[in-house]
């Protein structure tokens, strides 16, 4: 692993860690696209992005990264977490630029009960804040 990556990793650990929004947005791309298990089309921008990712620490519980896997400037991290009461795996596939900025963000989940849940607080939590139109 680099030393540039090994430096992004461990700023994205720390973001996670210490739920440190303002470290969160210093390395978000601009246009960095996020990819959610709850819908097909990405979300493209920093603003949602930051806004997705404090959402999800602050749903998920007793979270935790088992194993990583690096190729170049990607990484894909696998966790554990709770969810409502449910116990979900899933993996953050990471990728950042070359000023060292994640670009691109891809989140899968498992179990579908687990998923379901994620999907029914995250909706009404963009919706509240305005980012997804309501039903």
């Amino acid at each position: 692993m680099s030393l540039q990556m090994e430096a992004c990793l461990q700023q994205w650990h720390d973001v996670v860690k210490h739920q440190d929004m303002a470290l969160l947005n210093d390395i978000l791309a601009d246009e960095v696209e996020f990819h959610s298990p709850t819908v097909w089309k990405p979300k493209e921008g920093k603003q949602i992005t930051a806004y997705i990712l404090k959402t999800v620490m602050g749903i998920f519980q007793d979270f935790t990264y088992h194993r990583q896997f690096i190729s170049g400037n990607s990484v894909v991290l696998e966790f554990s977490a709770m969810v409502a009461g449910k116990n979900i795996k899933g993996i953050d596939m990471i990728r950042w630029n070359e000023q060292g900025k994640i670009e691109h963000f891809e989140v899968m989940l498992r179990p579908l009960n687990g998923l379901q849940a994620m999907l029914e607080i995250m909706t009404a939590d963009l919706q509240k804040a305005g980012f997804v139109p309501k039903d």
